[in-house]
């Protein structure tokens, strides 16, 4: 009834939307989840207890407020419920596809703790924003003044954009400088379709330009411009690059061909997704059709490229991870996907050599034992002697993690401080770096993190870079001599 408290979890039981078979969804890139119907979003919505500590905002990087949009979507109120919504996130659409709810809102539910399933957040988050944009509510964010002042944000991510969106609402006049040919960052060449479908980032790209953001593509500083040549056209510049290097790994035979780095494997599906040509991927080198792939490591990176590789009809998939399924830091959800499509996981097995004369044909692994936990409260990886195995390998994937590129050199700013990981070393009051007026936000300080944290950096770096701005821009008025 529509006056019913908000305490439908009591008789109405946590339902997802409707998901397609995996039959079905291993032929395609298409997104898995249907969209809920207003009926199931308002049941789901309802089931939402409103306790008094709202642990599910309090677990979001951008705090949203979770219960209020909830309440509002069970009440039919679904043009404030989006109101709502993105007021606290500039991409509240993709998050409702992308975030791994299951170990930041939705894993702490209340209702979930007390074993009746949590509420479905994030597919209560995408319906009510996608409704948003199909009713046209969904508008730029154009100032209401000029204030006669530009900043230059490095890098088209989600750190980048969501600055962009914030500084331009604000007036300043905001130029993107990315190096690919898209706008979107990971979002575009890093999440596969069936993650997050590129229509979906490209109607946001298009609002921020309607905005009044100015994109500059194909732009490589270092190459196209120096830093210092932005920082003298822009009374701030945002370095907001992510973090694109792949971690390698050092094994007799990591040299052999057809072992290559996750990004470059999941780039390429993606531009061949978007109808671009990739010889690497014409000739072979990057497809899996056909092939035995192996994925090295426990990730969501890991978890895109396992699912990539069925998709494109691999005659095999294996994922080796070195701990168990309850320790790998991606999410349980997408490895349940994965494994429904036909994945299979070598858990507690580590790498320890590759075969092959030119090319790989197979890795040569050992088992490991978990041991006593370390400071950081998770067993100690152990090989377990006279273990050795061997996957036979047409294509093996590194899925090891990400770390930071050369920006010192890349840029020619020699003088940029990094920290002993690599990353941008800043105030973390302000945003800014050692350089003046040179901020810093998502993965290149924080390291390789999920997307909802690059937006709060960004919506937080354009906080530090407005308050610079104005403290910059404020000339003291001389008081004229008596």
């Amino acid at each position: 009834m529509a006056n019913q408290r908000m305490l439908g979890f009591v008789h109405t039981a946590q339902r997802m939307p409707d998901k397609r078979p995996a039959t079905e969804r291993r032929q395609d890139f298409a997104e898995i989840y249907a969209r809920f119907t207003d009926e199931r979003a308002n049941e789901q919505a309802n089931r939402c207890s409103q306790c008094g500590v709202p642990f599910c905002q309090v677990h979001c990087p951008v705090s949203n407020n979770i219960p209020d949009w909830l309440k509002l979507t069970a009440e039919g109120r679904l043009e404030e419920a989006y109101e709502v919504s993105q007021a606290t996130n500039n991409f509240p659409e993709i998050c409702g596809r992308i975030c791994p709810q299951d170990r930041l809102c939705e894993g702490n539910c209340v209702i979930e703790q007390s074993s009746h399933g949590a509420v479905t957040i994030g597919s209560v988050e995408k319906y009510i924003n996608d409704t948003a944009w199909d009713q046209g509510w969904v508008k730029p964010r154009t100032p209401s003044r000029e204030l006669g002042l530009s900043v230059g944000v490095i890098g088209a991510g989600p750190a980048g954009l969501a600055a962009a969106e914030e500084l331009r609402a604000k007036g300043y006049e905001v130029h993107v400088y990315d190096r690919y040919d898209r706008m979107g960052g990971l979002l575009v060449y890093g999440i596969p379709g069936f993650k997050l479908e590129k229509t979906v980032v490209e109607r946001r790209v298009k609002l921020l330009a309607d905005a009044g953001v100015v994109f500059h593509p194909n732009f490589e500083v270092g190459r196209d411009a120096a830093m210092a040549d932005l920082r003298r056209k822009h009374v701030a510049v945002l370095v907001a690059t992510g973090v694109y290097k792949a971690r390698d790994i050092q094994a007799p035979g990591c040299g052999l061909g057809n072992i290559v780095p996750a990004l470059e494997y999941l780039t390429t599906s993606n531009k061949v997704s978007l109808s671009d040509t990739v010889e690497a991927f014409e000739n072979g080198s990057l497809n899996a059709a056909g092939k035995n792939v192996v994925v090295l490591g426990g990730g969501d990176t890991a978890m895109d490229c396992v699912r990539t590789a069925i998709r494109q009809g691999a005659k095999s998939v294996k994922c080796l991870y070195r701990r168990d399924r309850k320790n790998m830091p991606g999410s349980q959800r997408e490895v349940a996907h994965a494994e429904e499509e036909g994945v299979e996981f070598i858990w507690q097995a580590a790498p320890e050599g590759f075969n092959g004369d030119t090319v790989v044909t197979g890795v040569r692994a050992v088992r490991i034992h978990l041991g006593v936990a370390d400071a950081t409260g998770r067993q100690t990886p152990q090989v377990i002697e006279g273990s050795e195995f061997t996957v036979d390998a047409d294509l093996v994937i590194k899925a090891l993690g990400f770390e930071p590129e050369d920006l010192p050199s890349m840029f020619g700013e020699a003088d940029l401080k990094v920290t002993r990981w690599g990353t941008l070393l800043i105030d973390h009051r302000t945003k800014m770096t050692n350089l003046e007026g040179v901020f810093a936000a998502g993965d290149i300080v924080r390291g390789a993190s999920l997307v909802v944290w690059a937006i709060r950096d960004g919506r937080d770096a354009a906080e530090g870079i407005h308050a610079y701005a104005q403290a910059k821009a404020a000339v003291p008025v001389a008081v004229a001599a008596e």
